[in-house]
Order: C-alpha cells, then sequence, then structure tokens
C-alpha cells in the first residue's frame, strides 16, 4: 500500500486506518514529501512505514516510491482522504487476476459536489481527450490518484515526470507498451476540513499538456513529424503557386521571394517526413529492446507480498 503526501496531518490518519480495515495484511507505507506539518508523524503513529522524498513533486514521490517497494501488487492512493477505501478490493481483483496490468479509480462518473474546483472537470476531460486519441484508447479518467498495479508495471515504466502530470504520463507509457488498463468507477468525495490541494490549476494543466505534447513526439514520431511533413507541404504548394503560373504564362518567374520559399518549405516537409520515418524505426527497435531487456531481469523474479 503506498500513499504519496505533502501536508495531509489532517487527513492522512484515517487514510491509514480505512485502509488497514480493508487490507489487513498489507504493508502500508506513507511516503512524506517535504511536509512541513505532523504529517509523517501521525502516519508512523498509526502504523505505516514512513519515507521521506526531499524533491518536491508527486512525480519523484511515485519513482522513490518504485525504487524502495517491492511486492506482487500495489496499491497507490493520495492521502488526502478523497478515495474510498472499501473499493481496493475491486481495484484489485483484476491484478491478482491477472486480467489487468493495471486498474484505474476512474473519477468523473461519480464525484460529490465541490470534489473537484472549477474548471478541473473540463481539464480532466479534454486530458483523457488527447490522451484517448494518441493511446487509441477509451479511457474514462487520466489522471486518477487512486490506483492499483502489478510487478510488471515498477519493472517496465520508467518514471521521468516529477510534478502532477506523473498519472498522464504513466497512463500514456502505459498504452505505449501495449499494457491492459482496466477501470473501476469510485465515489470521488471533497477534501475534509483544513486539507487543501496542492494542485495548481493554471501551472499544473500547462505542464500536463506540454507532457501529454512531448510523449507525443516521443513515442508517435511518424505520425507527429509526418503531419508536419503534411503541413510544410501544403503551405509550399501555396507558396508556390503563383511562381508557377508565372513560369507556366510568361515563362519566367517574377516572384522570385515565392519561390525561394516554396523550394525552403519542400526542402523542410521533406526533412521532416524522413525524420519521422527514422526515428519510428529506431523507437520500434527500442520497444523490442526493452521488453527483451525487461524479461531476462525478471527471469529470476521470485514472489513477494502485497503492497
Amino acid at each position: 500500500m503506498l500513499i504519496p503526501a505533502c501536508n495531509e496531518e489532517a487527513s492522512i490518519g484515517a487514510v491509514v486506518d480505512a485502509f488497514r480495515r480493508e487490507l489487513p495484511a498489507a504493508t502500508i507505507f506513507v511516503f512524506d514529501n517535504c511536509s512541513t506539518d505532523a504529517t509523517a508523524a501521525i502516519a508512523a503513529a498509526r502504523g505505516a512505514i514512513v519515507r521521506n522524498e526531499p524533491r518536491q513533486g508527486k512525480g519523484y514521490v511515485i519513482e522513490r516510491m518504485f525504487d524502495t517497494v517491492e511486492a506482487d501488487a500495489y496499491v497507490m492512493v493520495d492521502g488526502d482522504d478523497t478515495y474510498p477505501a472499501e473499493k481496493v478490493h475491486d481495484l484489485l481483483a483484476p491484478i491478482l487476476a491477472g486480467q489487468a496490468d493495471m486498474v484505474v479509480g476512474a473519477r468523473l462518473e461519480e464525484y460529490s459536489d465541490k470534489a473537484f474546483r472549477p474548471l478541473h472537470v473540463c481539464g480532466n476531460k479534454l486530458v483523457r481527450a488527447l490522451v484517448n486519441w494518441a493511446g487509441h484508447s477509451r479511457l474514462s479518467d487520466i489522471m486518477s490518484g487512486y490506483r492499483a498495479f502489478s510487478r510488471r508495471v515498477i519493472e517496465r515504466l520508467p518514471v521521468v515526470s516529477a510534478g502532477f502530470e506523473v498519472e498522464t504520463d504513466m497512463t500514456i507509457q502505459m498504452l505505449y507498451y501495449r499494457m491492459m488498463i482496466v477501470e473501476v468507477p469510485v465515489h470521488y468525495r471533497p477534501r475534509g476540513d483544513g486539507s487543501a490541494s496542492k494542485l495548481r490549476t493554471v501551472r499544473d494543466g500547462v505542464r500536463v499538456m506540454w507532457k501529454i505534447f512531448t510523449l507525443f513526439r516521443s513515442f508517435k514520431p511518424l505520425t507527429f513529424f509526418g503531419a508536419a511533413a503534411a503541413v510544410l507541404f501544403l503551405c509550399g504548394l501555396l507558396a508556390g503557386a503563383t511562381p508557377i503560373h508565372d513560369y507556366a504564362t510568361t515563362s519566367k518567374v517574377t516572384h522570385q521571394g515565392l519561390a525561394i520559399m516554396a523550394v525552403g518549405l519542400m526542402v523542410l516537409s521533406s526533412g521532416s517526413l524522413f525524420l519521422g520515418i527514422m526515428l519510428h524505426a529506431i523507437n520500434w527497435r527500442l520497444r523490442e529492446l526493452h521488453n527483451v531487456m525487461c524479461r531476462i531481469a525478471t527471469g529470476s523474479t521470485t514472489r513477494r507480498p502485497l503492497a
């Protein structure tokens, strides 16, 4: 059981107690991320194992979780007491049955009034639409902080995000590596008194959108650079239409500037298409090598307890 927390003294005790009731055999880890209140002390007093991550950011916390904890199945939940602990069995069931690599507690079907701040639902839906388009999927919640996943995810998924965009990063990488994601609807409730969200709407929204852009460029280079090549090609045609018409009618090119621009755009278009093809081939080979190396690394994996 993995709980990232930053200044959650108002709720961390309730979260630890709730999941202790539901999963009495699980080891509960609380990863304290630069808290300035009593979060770590309260978690330790409730019987959780507390680890510290000095780098500020949820992505860093998840990276430390993946590096520190070894188990066959993992549950990760935010320490703000907004997710129902009783749903943990529904999240774990597909993992333990080998039917999914990650199970996500989807919030956008059921949530209390004031559970989301203004614009957050719209932002979540926009991110969902972009990720589903890029990954050819039908997921309903990309940014949920309530997830269960298998050991296979830990071994195969690199964590390269620092902040709240990490859930989006994980989802896109899961789709890229063709791992199975299942969603379970959960009721999302508002934070309790004394608990405040660390999410910054504009700053973190921009970071999420930038992460989608960079991952799309990295994981689908042929689509990305092919689209750029098509746009440049069309612009080249438009720029070259007048010089071509000049030459066809007068055998002279009187719009030299447009002619030079058209040639430049066509060269850029060809270069972009070639770059996309080359990166696509490299990407495919790297994915093959990644899968082979993961199999080699896990060849002697032994069974471990639930975390």
